[in-house]
């Protein structure tokens, strides 16, 4: 058997001289192919199981964090070992790739310092991913820019906000970032009533409030809580809540009090003010 392959392999895929020829070069080229595809789908296998066996351990903050990790790894590896195919393709055409290193290498001091942008957003990005900055699925602020993380590499982040556009950030352009996604968040509402209401009907139904959507909205994790009056208007006052929730919930639980508000002032008729305008003068006919 090896002897009939030895001799099919010599008439069909080398030449007179006993080198490769073009039919054997392919044949070679789709091995290669397959080998680099089978073995970057076997690394990816290895590293979600290798995270997912180190979340929730301290080296890793949160799921986000992992899977973050992951992703970059499974790039890493994915473009060495293009790299590393690449250089036995070019091999095989008898393509001196020693010099082409080197020469890589003295190109490479040269074209660093046209690059320097390059190098900091791949640095200040590695920086981002071990300190855990923010992850993919964190809520952040990139100066005048907020949304989701939808990608995070090592030369760019990409952001989605809630218009659906998305943002593409170099690594190096970012100074401060402000995560929205990190520990327990606030809830505000502020309540506005006349002058003319009795501060303390209304502070009461407020109470009966918060204690109501309490027991009920299990994103919330520390009241709401009345401040009192915060502060006094032309023709209003106004009374803040407050409450601490879950990361990305305290939006939904700002509309649930303002619900809750207006249909208990609906039904106990407190007043809430509006612009008005009276006019005097002018003569009755």
């Amino acid at each position: 058997m090896s002897n009939n392959l030895k001799h099919l392999a010599d008439n069909y895929l080398r030449t007179p001289d006993g080198d490769m020829n073009f039919l054997g070069k392919t044949l070679k080229i789709l091995i290669i192919i397959i080998i680099i595809k089978l073995i970057i789908s076997l690394t990816n296998k290895l590293i979600d199981r290798t995270l997912k066996n180190k979340k929730g351990k301290n080296i890793f903050i949160n799921n986000k964090r992992a899977n973050t990790i992951g992703e970059v790894l499974k790039k890493i590896v994915k473009y060495i070992l293009y790299f590393i195919g690449i250089m036995i393709v070019l091999d095989m055409f008898n393509v001196n790739t020693t010099s082409i290193l080197a020469t890589a290498g003295i190109g490479g001091l040269a074209i660093g310092f046209g690059a320097q942008s390059l190098v900091k957003d791949i640095i200040t990005g590695f920086f981002i991913l071990i300190e855990d900055q923010y992850a993919v699925g964190d809520y952040i602020k990139i100066e005048s820019l907020e949304g989701v993380v939808e990608e995070l590499g090592l030369r760019v982040t990409k952001l989605r906000d809630f218009s659906g556009d998305l943002h593409i950030i170099p690594n190096g352009t970012v100074q401060v970032v402000t995560n929205k996604s990190r520990g327990a968040m606030r809830a505000l509402v502020k309540v506005f009533v006349a002058y003319e209401e009795d501060i303390e009907r209304v502070s009461k139904i407020l109470e009966v409030i918060c204690e109501d959507i309490k027991s009920k909205n299990d994103s919330i994790l520390d009241g709401p809580s009345i401040l009192g009056i915060t502060d006094l208007g032309e023709s209003n006052i106004s009374i803040t809540i407050v409450a601490k929730t879950k990361p990305m919930e305290q939006w939904s639980v700002e509309r649930e009090i303002r619900r809750m508000v207006k249909e208990a002032f609906r039904k106990e008729n407190i007043k809430t003010p509006y612009p008005g305008r009276v006019i005097f003068g002018g003569k009755e006919e």
